[in-house]
């Protein structure tokens, strides 16, 4: 599939998740799963695809499924930083660019007051997943493995 393909059937992929789940509180999750050397992991997660999505993210969670998270999804690459500001659980954060590639993954920690740090992926991308700290090492999710986000089923 030529990168210009990829882009397109990526966007398009990402347009349906978020027009489906949006987000919204009462959706069903979507599902995203990680092609692995190992074979695949599906996470049932929540999407963030607004501004205040993201501004929000998990803040105020006290704990999360061992596998569910908030994925972010963006149109056009970005380059910005996750904080944990209010957030109480620690993190872990796996960045992917337009072809679906993971190209970071960091691990975070919860931060009561400011200055909180940033967690920031090195390079632009396309998305991100938060999941609880420690689950992409139990599952052997790595840098350089794929994934691609199904919208919730109806």
């Amino acid at each position: 599939m030529t990168r210009m393909r990829r882009l397109l059937a990526l966007a398009l992929l990402l347009a349906a998740a978020c027009s489906s789940a949006g987000g919204d509180p009462g959706a069903e999750p979507s599902s995203l799963v990680v092609t692995t050397a190992d074979g695949t992991i599906d996470l049932a997660v929540e999407i963030a695809d607004s501004p205040e999505e993201r501004a929000t993210g998990l803040m105020g969670r006290e704990a999360l499924a061992p596998y569910d998270g908030m994925v972010f999804v963006w149109t056009e690459p970005t380059s910005g930083g996750f904080w944990m500001k209010d957030t109480l659980i620690p993190l872990s954060i796996a960045f992917w660019d337009p072809e679906g590639r993971i190209v970071a993954i960091l691990d975070m920690e919860p931060c009561e007051a400011d200055p909180c740090p940033s967690y920031e992926a090195g390079e632009a991308y396309v998305g991100a997943v938060e999941v609880e700290q420690g689950l992409f090492d139990e599952r052997g999710i790595a840098v350089g493995d794929l994934v691609e986000l199904a919208p919730a089923e109806s």
